[in-house]
């Protein structure tokens, strides 16, 4: 950066470029069940706020606001458990939770979405440790927040700078959301066949009426009217037949309530190879790394941050740990779940991998009754509240309790059919998931480079 340029820039304590800081900690709000949002701290991931699941009643909001209004464009930054996520607010109509402070720069001297990507920069996020207090949970107060030394180029700067970052951040919630979207709807085809059975009940419900089960079972796999089936290329009308073949006529008793006829739930280890990860000793930290290291090492933390396959880790493992503390390596594309404290998040291994002890892993073998993408779908859909009641089911939930999960299975055929059906679903999930990865990169080399002013933007 030029003599010229850098004399331009301003260095000035964090509460001088502020419009407004607002702060609730210190206060708990009346909570519901609907109403508006209530951003919290854990829901500011990686600067986004994920979808609220608290909430405050319409009728508390002007009385809970007093202490200020949160605008569209504010920058929200949790302040506790975790410090330093950051994310900006949308045009929706928001409360803000403890452990939440937003921030909105002055017009003149700074943009927020400039002011967004430079406090996940990591000169910002190290001030933000150095100055955060607290021997259990590290947290900092807003005295301390305010005395953070920024240096930030002209506001017209910090704008073009921001555009192509918000480019490219736009690119990856793009990809983000379209995986959402095909993941809805490869769990949309598994509800309709293997968890609400509606070509079986078409197929019964046609029967009594004395009409075509078949042609019944075809409408309710397809979604097609009669009109629509009889318009259909030869080839794909035949091939919805024979799915639709496959589907039994009549449900029968299981211990787990009516099942088409001829299904039925097996044990998981009957069906796969259940494993359970594990942590070598935390006194010796030899065996971990962060960063890069021989062993992705997933946690409960890690899962559902990179979306259906597991691609990330925040710790790793060194090779002479697997081998010394004989840590099971987990293959590609092997279903994880998490079984302890937060249950059910469930997620496919891109690569080999290892886990830690909260996190079973289903290994099939080679002449498996299902696939990979039934399994995932199977525990995305389960509920495990059947596993224990709902005040005890963190501590009932066990390796044990896992390995005797049921399983409904059904003819090869028809899971064959099925994965089939999914499959390429679940390949464009892995492409833009990888295509995420590389703008990720991008954006996170690139962002030092600009916020430093080592690359200039033109206007």
């Amino acid at each position: 950066m030029g003599v010229e340029r850098q004399s331009e820039w301003k260095t000035m304590p964090l509460e001088d470029w502020m419009a407004a800081i607002i702060d609730y900690r210190g206060k708990t709000p009346r909570k519901t069940t609907s109403g508006i949002p209530l951003v919290t701290a854990k829901i500011v991931k990686n600067g986004r706020i994920e979808a609220p699941e608290e909430f405050i009643a319409e009728a508390d909001y002007d009385d809970w606001m007093r202490r200020g209004i949160p605008e569209p464009g504010d920058v929200v930054l949790t302040t506790e458990a975790p410090l330093g996520e950051v994310a900006q607010l949308d045009d929706t109509k928001i409360a803000l939770a403890q452990r939440i402070i937003t921030l909105r720069g002055k017009p003149d001297l700074l943009d927020n979405t400039y002011l967004r990507f430079a406090l996940q920069s990591a000169p910002i996020q190290e001030q933000l440790r150095g100055r955060a207090s607290g021997s259990t949970v590290s947290g900092i107060k807003q005295s301390e927040l305010r005395k953070l030394v920024l240096s930030f180029p002209p506001v017209d700067e910090q704008r073009r700078v921001a555009e192509v970052l918000v480019t490219l951040d736009d690119k990856i919630d793009l990809n983000r959301r379209i995986n959402q979207t095909l993941e809805a709807m490869a769990q949309a085809i598994f509800k309709s066949w293997f968890v609400d059975f509606d070509p079986v009940k078409a197929k019964i419900a046609a029967s009594e009426q004395g009409q075509d089960p078949l042609r019944a079972a075809m409408r309710a796999i397809s979604g097609k009217t009669d009109a629509e089936l009889d318009q259909m290329p030869r080839e794909h009308h035949d091939q919805l037949a024979a799915t639709a073949t496959l589907f039994p006529d009549a449900m029968e008793a299981s211990d787990f309530g009516e099942i088409p006829k001829g299904w039925a739930f097996q044990a998981a280890d009957l069906l796969t190879e259940v494993g359970i990860g594990k942590t070598p000793p935390r006194k010796e930290p030899q065996w971990f790394t962060e960063g890069e290291g021989d062993w992705r090492w997933v946690s409960i933390r890690d899962m559902g941050v990179s979306g259906v396959f597991q691609q990330r880790s925040s710790e790793f493992l060194t090779s002479e740990a697997v081998s010394r503390f004989n840590v099971r390596v987990v293959p590609d594309r092997t279903v994880l779940l998490s079984f302890k404290l937060t249950i059910g998040r469930v997620a496919l291994t891109d690569g080999p991998m290892v886990t830690n002890e909260a996190i079973a892993h289903f290994k099939l073998p080679t002449d498996a009754a299902i696939s990979s993408e039934y399994l995932y779908l199977y525990l995305k859909s389960f509920d495990y509240s059947m596993l224990g009641s709902t005040s005890s089911i963190a501590d009932a939930v066990n390796s044990k309790t896992i390995r005797e999960m049921p399983i409904i299975v059904t003819s090869r055929s028809l899971i064959d059919r099925f994965t089939r059906s999914v499959a390429p679903l679940f390949m464009e999930m892995k492409n833009r998931q990888n295509e995420i990865t590389s703008l990720c990169a991008t954006r996170d080399a690139l962002l030092p480079k600009l916020l430093s002013g080592e690359i200039e933007v033109s206007p």
